[in-house]
């Protein structure tokens, strides 16, 4: 059952970007096509899963272990940009296809905060490591979630015929708003 709390609530009550407010630029800046914002929800779900697991074991097993416990975040950060690069080299090898389709998302995640912050909340909110795979996975399903609606609302705004006042940045910052805002409904729905 905690599993399943965890899920619903990283999902949508403790949406990762529009409640935590972290992956705010790839949010904006890779949303105005759905299937970018697919591509980049796709690598975000696999680099933040991965990266919970190692991030996880080197917490406890390198850094805890040493009294090491103040080099966290640093040491997290290059964790995170090594995996990327690594499986970028891998994936270009073994499934150029699957490299082609991601293409720059990659590069991408490597600055992504909200990779760097579930990592760090895993740590911090002492989940055992198959907690920490659900809680990441599940955020990671959250951000995409959130993405791909976004871009959704965008592709469509794209259609109709904004004031000029609020086109561009200033429409995109209001439908964020609102979508965070219906996001807000599904507050009283889990509490952990």
């Amino acid at each position: 059952m905690e599993y399943i709390l965890i899920f619903i609530s990283a999902i949508f009550v403790n949406n990762i970007v529009l409640s935590q407010f972290l992956g705010i630029c790839p949010f904006l800046g890779v949303s105005k096509k759905i299937d970018t914002a697919l591509g980049m929800s796709a690598a975000v779900a696999f680099v933040l899963t991965l990266s919970t697991i190692v991030t996880f074991l080197i917490q406890k097993y390198v850094l805890d272990a040493f009294g090491l416990g103040y080099l966290q975040t640093i040491t997290f950060i290059l964790v995170i940009a090594a995996l990327v690069q690594m499986v970028e080299i891998i994936l270009k090898k073994v499934s150029p296809s699957l490299y082609q389709a991601l293409g720059v998302f990659l590069p991408l995640i490597t600055t992504n905060c909200c990779v760097l912050g579930v990592a760090i909340l895993v740590i911090q909110k002492d989940y055992d490591l198959l907690t920490g795979v659900v809680y990441a996975f599940s955020t990671a399903l959250g951000f995409g979630l959130a993405l791909t609606i976004f871009a959704g609302i965008r592709e469509q705004l794209s259609l109709v015929n904004i004031p000029k006042g609020l086109q561009g940045t200033p429409i995109t910052l209001i439908t964020a708003g609102l979508l965070a805002m219906a996001f807000m409904g599904f507050s009283g729905i889990v509490k952990l």
